[in-house]
Parts: C-alpha cells; structure tokens; sequence
C-alpha cells in the first residue's frame, strides 16, 4: 500500500486499547509508504461522517501517556452496520476513505467490531476497491474466537482479582455481616469471573456463577446459606450474564444483546426472600475496565504488539484478518501472534471449556493457570504532582481536503 491509515476504536473500553494505537502508531513511522495515521472519532461514526484527526500531529511524549490512558482516547460508538452490503451508509464510509487517500483501516474492538471489520473487508472486495482492513483484539470479557485470550482482559482480571480480595478481607470484619454478591462483567463467558477464584484462601469467594453453567438455583442457595452460617458472611462472584428467572424484564441493543443490568440484583431477591439473610450489591462494572493502576505487563506489551503488527499486515497487502495472539508457554508465559480470517471471528463467542468448569465452589487449576500466566506482574505508573496519572490530552488536529 501507499497513502494513509485510519486508526477506528469500537466498543467498550479498556484499560490498553490506547497502547494498541500507540502500537501502530510507533510501527507506521517505519514505513515511509505510510504517509499518515489518521484517528477516526466516536468508531466507525468518523468515517460515515468524515471527522478524522491526525495522529502525526500530536506530540510525542503526550502520545507516549497512551499506554496508561484510560477510555478509548478517539472515543467509541456502538453501531450495527447493515447487513446489505449496497446500503448508502458505505457509499458515505468509502467516500471519506477516498477523499483522504486512506487505503488502510485498522478496526480495534471485539465481537461486534470484528463484524464491522468483515462487512467493510467485504464490501471493499465487491466493489474492487484499493482498501485494507485488519481488526485489532479488544474486549475485556475475553470471548473472541480464534484467539488465545483478548487484549484488555489480563488487566480487568488483574483488577477482578485485586478487588475482590480487598472485598473478602473487608466482609470479614462483622460476627454477623452480609451476603456480597459481587457483579462482575461477562455477558457470555465468565473468564472475567473466574479470575475471582485466584484469590487464596481464607478469601477465596464461597462461589462463582459463570454464563457457561447450567445454573441450580437450590443447590446455588444451599451453598451461600451454609457458608453464611459457618462465617457469618458470604462473597459471591457472578458474571453479570448469567440470568435468573426472576421476573426482571429484558431488553436488547441495537445488536440484538441483552442489555445486562439486575443479575446481582435478580439473586438478591431470591436470597432475601429464600434465605431471609441481608444483602449487598457490589458492582464492578466500568470499573473491571477503566484503572490503569492494574494494567498487566502482559497486556500492555500484547496491546502494543498487535497494534504494530496490524500495521505490519497492511503494508504486506493483506486483509480481511483479525490479529491473533497464539499461546507457545504458559510456563513460563509466552506468546506470538498470526492473522486468522475475520470472517471467521464476527460474531462468534470463546466460552471457558466445560472441562475447566468444577461447579460453583471452585475454579479449576487449568483455569487458574491460564488467567494467573497474564496477569502476574504490572507496568510502572507515571504520576503527576498531584498524585494523579499522567494521561494523553490530544490536540485533534482536523484532517481537511
């Protein structure tokens, strides 16, 4: 390829989206062929409605803050683009892409932004046009196909582990306290959940409700009532996805998931009114994704290094790929990464194998083995003198004809 780069953010955030691009940003100054990284604001919203910045012209040491800036620094959308493929919203997508001479995208995001990513990929080969795509691995619920894990997840399991520690170490401080039902995200897989297990005992949660296991709401009760009346206190760790048949009303997004928001709340109930015992919801939510103070060594170098070798692919020539990270060691940890098919990515789902699941009062050792490989060590936090972390304030610069 020759000419430019756009650089698209999708979806959620997490604590290292913004190392992927300082990622690629770093590996396009190598290549002269690239003549500019162009940041695409709000998703994929930037190319329909042409509001683009220029990355070269940011400073570097502002840039360098990247790799411990939370939130997604060019903003995010969450937008389904249609199914047919002749619809003028590309029509629009391509014609920012020409105006700009732009013959590459870099789509970073998850499940739904793989999807973007093949539809662009696609209607690109349909209409013979002269446009790259790669998609960058992003998600914190670790549910990518294809790939060993996902950038972001080894930080918000790191922050999942450290949290609910503290958490187990507070609940014990009553003779008689509370049930804590810990809501942790994960609208499909429990990876995020089961990193809870990895905290030691006395601490280690009484149990951990996963979206991969058929749920027994008796036996689910019969556990939290027994450790309540051995300890006088109980921590439940629960992926935000797992369902009750409460009565709570469900409602969809504009991809057809379930808005998540209530399963702590939908146990709750049935503890309150089954066991009669007091509760308290702890959410973690935004939070399992957005503390820089957890980044894991492993992701933050992972996140840079997929970014860079996106870049790497297009200047190659290919697309149509998502960058995959495949497992060579888990001891000690090791890693690599390959293109795999995107199309082969959309939409699909990565759950915890059912041979790794022991039911709800343990994780399993090749579980823990698996999370505790990527999240072991941190990065070193730059601070300013006000105790808070440095992050990366762009200037924007507009990209005009």
């Amino acid at each position: 390829m020759k000419g430019n780069l756009v650089y698209v953010q999708s979806g959620g955030p997490t604590s290292v989206i913004n190392s992927s691009l300082y990622g690629a940003i770093l590996e396009a100054k190598k290549h002269p062929e690239i003549e500019h990284v162009f940041g695409s604001l709000n998703g994929v919203e930037g190319l329909i409605e042409d509001t683009l910045i220029d990355m070269y012209a940011e400073d570097e040491t502002e840039l360098s803050y990247l790799k411990q800036t939370p939130g997604t620094i060019l903003g995010s959308a969450r937008r389904k683009l249609p199914e047919d493929l002749d619809d003028p919203v590309y029509d629009k997508i391509f014609a920012t892409l020409h105006k700009h001479n732009i013959k590459a995208v870099l789509f970073n995001g998850g499940n739904d932004s793989m999807d973007t990513t093949n539809k662009i990929s696609r209607v690109a080969a349909k209409r013979g046009e002269d446009v790259l795509t790669i998609g960058i691995p992003k998600t914190i619920d670790n549910d990518l196909a294809n790939t060993d894990h996902s950038v972001g997840f080894p930080s918000a399991a790191r922050m999942v582990m450290n949290q609910t520690l503290a958490l187990s170490i507070d609940s014990c401080c009553f003779k008689k306290g509370k049930v804590y039902l810990v809501e942790i995200m994960g609208r499909d897989a429990g990876w995020l959940t089961a990193a809870a297990g990895l905290v030691p005992a006395p601490y280690t949660p009484d149990a951990f409700i996963l979206p991969e296991m058929k749920q027994d709401v008796p036996a689910l009760l019969e556990i939290i009532r027994k450790a309540y009346e051995e300890k006088g206190h109980a921590v439940i760790a629960m992926s935000e996805g797992v369902q009750f048949d409460v009565g709570v009303d469900v409602e969809v997004d504009s991809f057809g998931h379930i808005c998540l928001d209530g399963a702590a709340h939908g146990l709750a109930k049935l503890i309150k009114k089954e066991l009669r015992l007091p509760v308290r919801e702890v959410i973690y939510s935004t939070l399992a994704r957005a503390n820089p103070v957890y980044i894991s060594k492993v992701d933050s170098e992972e996140a840079m290094g997929v970014g860079g070798f996106g870049v790497k692919a297009v200047t190659e020539g290919k697309t149509g790929y998502m960058v995959a990270i495949k497992r060579d060691s888990t001891v000690p940890y090791a890693s690599h990464f390959e293109l795999h098919p995107v199309s082969e990515i959309a939409n699909a789902v990565s759950l915890i194998p059912q041979d790794w699941l022991e039911g709800y009062t343990k994780i399993s050792e090749p579980l823990k083995a698996y999370i505790l490989s990527l999240i072991n060590a941190g990065i070193e936090i730059k601070y300013d003198e006000n105790g808070l972390t440095h992050y990366t304030k762009l200037r924007k610069v507009k990209v005009v004809d």
